[in-house]
């Protein structure tokens, strides 16, 4: 199926004719399965379709200038390309559009994204790399409009990187960074801030990187001119195209139904981004969509009979088909027999991914069924089981849904009985959930020994006359340490490089090791974020810098929908261990706060949110951090930078553990949890508790996610039977994702004498000044007056009510 050809080679005309013909049947067999796609989807076997119909020529022209090494970054209209490439067979297109769960049957996503969302495996199955300059790459595809646009950045960005910095061992990663990443988009989307961002990074950093935008004018059923000034995004962008004097973009225009032309073009395109390392981006015009936007939907509704009988005119398929023709390259004759092999081959395969999807299920459906007779015969709610039993056996093509509720309401009616048959349908349900549950649910975080939970604590050791130093100082050498032991490290964000950041916590780094490794960037959080993910898709390992905790927002959706689902939404096949720096905690202001978490933890299931209360224990998550395969967010404690502590002799060596809490004070009266810079004020309040007779215990959480894996929390609250949880965070926000981890999964409440509390912020975001901050958030008293009256209702005695 592959007809990936470097077509600068002279071919003779008979080499030509038959490549074309290839071509051509590609373009006929995607069209099949997109048209019968639909009618699986109209007629109840799938849920959902949306297809590559009208964007097969110009995605036959991509392929050919993709190289292997080379990436893409697309969206859900690409199915002819991954079919050029040799990336989509017919049957895994329909394993796609059933959702098979088996990974061998269906390599996107195994069933856990809708069809049409792409991939290539980057990973072995024990997570160790694959060589990526010997195959073809596509990185996961996602639905949000324009959200696969600043991962495109970081994967052109790496080749730059490849190609420039010194020192990185490349191998299986890159080919002296010739590699180009090919982003893909609808014109509607351009009308995304995300595309503008990545536009305008691209320029300013030139990196090899072609974008195509495939255009048919409308956006679902909303016409260009509601998208686009001018209708027309190549004319928006001509302030971006380059010239002798002035780098910038190559903007190429070509019509989405010119075979010969689209090659040329694209040839064109490969060789600037490849060589000259500057991005392309190529306007296709005038293609077509012939079934509408999805399934959704008919496009009839909202597009008039003349653009419809243009749109049949242009088919792009059509066009070639009549172009192979007044060429001489086949005649009408031979195309008919294209097609017709194409209709047969595409049922064909349509078939036998159905049939390979049913097939577990239907096994699986005949030993339930002779499970629930069974019991049905020996329970004294036969008849009502029996029921269940022939409304199972009477679906001829059953869900797993279908099997596992009718198993678990029979296990209702068998409420109070014991008889070997109801064991049998007990292991059943138990035995297929430990097997079935995984296949939606498996691979959030790493399964390897990458594991980041896996890497073992290596704690500070000091020198007895050690002096102390600034907290900065701490981070700025262990970053100092980092560069100096991993080459394809690197760190980036506003204000990190010239000045070493904000803080000066890479205070002279960027003359040490280049503007390349140690780098500025414009204000730009979702495309920092974007160049992260892309690089650490191709092995580099960046630190992506957000220069406050407040600005992460801006960057929050790329980091939700597209990193923290990456090796869920790839069942383990790509992974981006990127590591996010941030700071936070205990400020001032609407917008300088710096505690967001209860919306982050919420949104990042799938990285590691790791909130170290100072900056050894950040260093040590650092080192942690780049011996693992999952991404992490690092908050920094904004307070702790000039604080002193004292300079590790094992800096470098240092290993903060993931998920493990530390309990930093003992006490046996009440235990107190936070985290952050809020820990040093429990700290200094459980000086004064003490002093009135009342021993806290303290635990400082460390990792939010993931948490207390070892469930030291329950083991010192089974101690003092009472537990506090401080946040600076809104009501409802970390607190009670850390309440509900501690209750419900630690299952806490068994060894509680008094009610759980939680002590936060207010709910509004803290007011400015000095003031601000103790008024809005829990102070040294406020935690002070919670836990006594805590104490008061346990021995109103020996504590007096306080007022």
């Amino acid at each position: 199926m592959q007809t990936v050809t470097n077509l600068k080679n002279n071919l003779s005309f008979e080499d030509f004719k038959t490549e074309v013909i290839a071509d051509y049947k590609i373009a006929v067999e995607s069209r099949e399965c997109s048209l019968l796609g639909r009618r699986e989807v109209l007629t109840g076997k799938a849920k959902f379709g949306i297809f590559g119909d009208g964007k097969e020529v110009p995605q036959l022209a991509m392929a050919k200038a993709f190289l292997k090494g080379d990436w893409r970054s697309g969206y859900y209209r690409d199915q002819t390309f991954m079919m050029a490439i040799g990336e989509l067979s017919m049957e895994q297109f329909f394993a796609g559009l059933y959702a098979n769960t088996n990974l061998e049957h269906e390599p996107m996503s195994a069933g856990r994204q809708m069809g049409g969302h792409f991939v290539t495996h980057s990973l072995n199955d024990n997570g160790s790399w694959k060589d990526l300059t010997a195959q073809y790459n596509s990185s996961s595809d996602i639905s949000p409009t324009a959200g696969q646009m600043p991962r495109l950045l970081g994967l052109a960005h790496a080749s730059k990187i490849f190609r420039e910095v010194d020192g990185i061992n490349t191998t299986s990663f890159s080919n002296k960074g010739n590699e180009v990443a090919w982003g893909t988009i609808g014109n509607a989307s351009t009308s995304e801030g995300l595309f503008f961002e990545t536009i305008n990074a691209a320029g300013v950093l030139q990196v090899p990187m072609v974008i195509s935008v495939w255009d048919d004018e409308y956006g679902i059923s909303v016409h260009a001119k509601h998208h686009t000034t001018k209708e027309n995004i190549s004319e928006v962008l001509k302030g971006f195209q380059r010239d002798k004097n002035i780098k910038g973009f190559e903007i190429l225009r070509v019509k989405g139904w010119d075979y010969a032309n689209l090659i040329e073009t694209y040839q064109e395109a490969s060789a600037i981004a490849r060589e000259e390392h500057v991005p392309v981006l190529i306007h296709v015009l005038e293609l077509t969509q012939p079934q509408g936007h999805s399934t959704s939907g008919s496009h009839e509704r909202y597009k008039n009979a003349d653009r419809l009988e243009w749109e049949a005119n242009h088919d792009c398929n059509a066009k070639m088909r009549q172009w192979i023709i007044e060429s001489g390259i086949a005649t009408n004759e031979a195309l008919i027999e294209i097609e017709r092999t194409a209709k047969r081959e595409v049922r064909e395969a349509k078939k036998n991914a159905w049939n390979t999807f049913l097939k577990p299920i239907k096994k699986e459906h005949q030993e339930l069924i002779s499970i629930l007779k069974q019991v049905a015969a020996n329970s004294i709610n036969g008849v009502f089981i029996s029921k269940i039993h022939d409304n199972l056996a009477g679906i001829n093509e059953p869900t797993r849904k279908d099997l596992f509720s009718s198993a678990r309401r029979v296990l209702r009616y068998t409420i109070g009985e014991s008889f070997t048959e109801k064991e049998t349908l007990n292991k059943w349900v138990n035995t297929m959930f430990e097997t079935i549950q995984p296949k939606f649910s498996s691979h959030l975080y790493s399964e390897t020994q990458g594991s980041n939970v896996l890497i073992k604590e290596t704690k500070p050791a000091y020198n007895d006359d050690e002096a102390l130093v600034d907290g900065r100082i701490i981070i700025r050498d262990n970053f100092d340490a980092i560069f100096n032991n991993y080459p394809e490290a690197l760190v980036f964000g506003e204000d990190t490089g010239n000045i070493g950041d904000v803080n000066q916590g890479l205070e002279g780094l960027q003359d040490k090791y280049g503007e390349l490794r140690v780098a500025d960037t414009g204000i730009r959080e979702a495309t920092i974020i974007g160049q992260g993910i892309g690089m650490a898709l191709r092995g580099l390992r960046p630190i992506a810098e957000i220069q406050y905790l407040d600005y992460i927002l801006y960057a929050l959706q790329i980091i939700s929908d597209d990193l923290a689902t990456l090796h869920y939404r790839t069942k383990g096949k790509q992974k981006a261990p990127l590591i996010i720096r941030t700071r936070g905690h205990r400020l001032e202001g609407i917008w300088h706060s710096g505690s967001q978490m209860g919306g982050v933890l919420n949104l990042v299931k799938g990285v590691n949110l790791l909130v170290p209360r100072n900056m050894t224990k950040a260093a040590g998550f650092y080192n942690t951090l780049l011996l693992g395969d999952d991404p992490a967010i690092v908050v920094e404690c904004l307070n702790g930078y000039r604080l002193k502590e004292k300079m590790p002799n094992n800096l470098s060596a240092i290993k903060t553990p993931i998920g493990v809490v530390e309990t930093i004070k003992e006490g046996t009266d009440i235990t107190l949890v936070s985290y952050g810079s809020t820990l040093r004020i429990v700290e200094q309040t459980a000086k004064d508790l003490l002093a009135i007779g009342i021993d806290a215990e303290i635990i400082d959480i460390q990792s939010l996610m993931p948490f207390d894996l070892n469930h030291d929390i329950v083991k010192s609250i089974a101690k003092t039977n009472r537990v506090i949880i401080i946040d600076e965070d809104v009501p409802g926000g970390a607190s009670a994702y850390i309440l509900d981890e501690i209750l419900n999964k630690q299952n806490a409440f068994q060894y509680l004498d008094s009610s759980p509390k939680t002590l936060t912020a207010k709910p509004h975001r803290p007011a400015y000044g000095n003031d601000g901050d103790y008024f809005s958030k829990p102070s040294a008293e406020d935690i002070f007056e919670a836990v006594y009256e805590v104490m008061h209702e346990l021995n109103p005695s020996n504590f007096p009510k306080l007022r």
